[in-house]
């Protein structure tokens, strides 16, 4: 089922308009940065796809405290300079709500690419791996997770094609990005994994 595969569970306050993305099946799909408050305080901007007739009765958007069950998507944006992988939340259910913060994914896939085990300057473990989950009609989502500590060092030792379930959370990052003629300040999002899962039965299928 393609809940247990690809949850997420987002509470957190727009902080912008929807912009129309795209049309799919005749239906109008638009953008808009949702703010989710970690336990630090810091926050992580996330983008969020909704219909129309989603978000339309709930307009203004900014600044209101929302609540979105969903999916986590990729696809390849190749326009401009080379292709970049677009991480984004398809909003199944988005509603008001004044409960406090939140940000959950649960995901099942598996491994397209080998983990990079890596350490930080302080010896601390990372492991940077691609997760293919699944959907329907045949295709998948390709989904960059990033693991610490033991965890990390669990990952990093798993293979292509070896079926991984995780708990965690979505965050998003900056960088600079260096183009040929120019630099540009661009976020990328990755699943910060916070446990493994079991996979369940089914769930690969």
């Amino acid at each position: 089922m393609d809940e247990r595969r690809n949850f997420v569970l987002l509470r957190g306050r727009a902080s912008g308009e929807p912009v129309f993305s795209h049309t799919n099946h005749g239906e109008r799909f638009y953008r808009f940065p949702l703010s989710v408050e970690r336990l630090s305080q810091q926050e992580d901007c996330l983008s969020v796809l909704a219909t129309e007739s989603q978000f339309a009765p709930l307009l203004p958007l900014r600044g209101r405290k929302l609540l979105i069950e969903g999916q986590l998507r990729s696809f390849n944006n190749k326009s401009g300079e080379g292709s970049r992988l677009v991480i984004s939340v398809l909003a199944r259910i988005l509603q008001p709500t004044a409960e406090e913060d939140c940000n959950c994914v649960t995901l099942s896939g598996v491994i397209c690419k080998p983990p990079i085990l890596r350490r930080t300057p302080l010896g601390r473990c990372i492991c940077d791996v691609m997760l293919a989950v699944n959907r329907r009609y045949g295709r998948a989502d390709y989904l960059p997770c990033i693991a610490w500590g033991q965890v990390a060092i669990l990952v990093g030792q798993m293979l292509v094609g070896d079926p991984l379930s995780i708990e965690g959370r979505i965050q998003s990052r900056r960088y600079t990005k260096v183009l040929p003629d120019r630099t540009e300040l661009r976020t990328a999002f990755e699943v910060s994994i916070m446990q493994l899962r079991e996979p369940e039965a089914g769930s690969l299928e």
